[in-house]
């Protein structure tokens, strides 16, 4: 690691933190780790709304544009453009909703899969090949162990 680099947190006086500074470091480390894995995956030529989407349809099943527009809070215009363009790239596809017929409901493609995988196997490679490069068996227990934490705090 370069001498500019940010301090690692084990360089800091870490002995009794705050939860505030805690919460603070945690949230603008995990920023920018998402940016990262935005980033990593930036040759699948999906915007960040288009893989939420994606994902999104790919863990909940078959959804209405209305429903999508609300759990992505956007409006429903907005979620039909994207729509529109992972349908244009064969990504997802519309039949209609088995409740009401005059409604339709989108599901990924088979196409819409397989990116998705990719740019979920892109992520998880880079991440793969940073912590490789940058961490060593004992930093690595540290930060198996503050991924434990920190799911517990997330299924709070």
């Amino acid at each position: 690691m370069s001498s500019t680099s940010s301090p690692a947190p084990r360089d800091r006086n870490v002995a009794d933190p705050s939860a505030e500074r805690v919460a603070t470091d945690l949230a603008a480390v995990v920023g920018r780790l998402l940016r990262r894995l935005r980033t990593s995956s930036a040759d699948s030529l999906l915007t960040p709304s288009q893989r939420s989407v994606l994902a999104r349809l790919d863990e909940g099943g078959p959804a209405t544009t209305a429903a999508l527009a609300r759990a992505e809070l956007v409006r429903p215009q907005s979620m039909r453009l994207t729509l529109g363009a992972l349908g244009d790239l064969g990504l997802v596809c519309r039949a209609p909703d088995p409740s009401d017929g005059r409604k339709s409901v989108v599901s990924v493609s088979d196409a819409g899969r397989t990116t998705l995988a990719e740019v979920r196997a892109a992520k998880r490679s880079w991440l793969a090949e940073a912590i490789t490069a940058e961490l060593d068996g004992e930093e690595r227990r540290t930060v198996a162990e503050a991924v434990a934490l920190i799911g517990r705090l997330v299924e709070r």
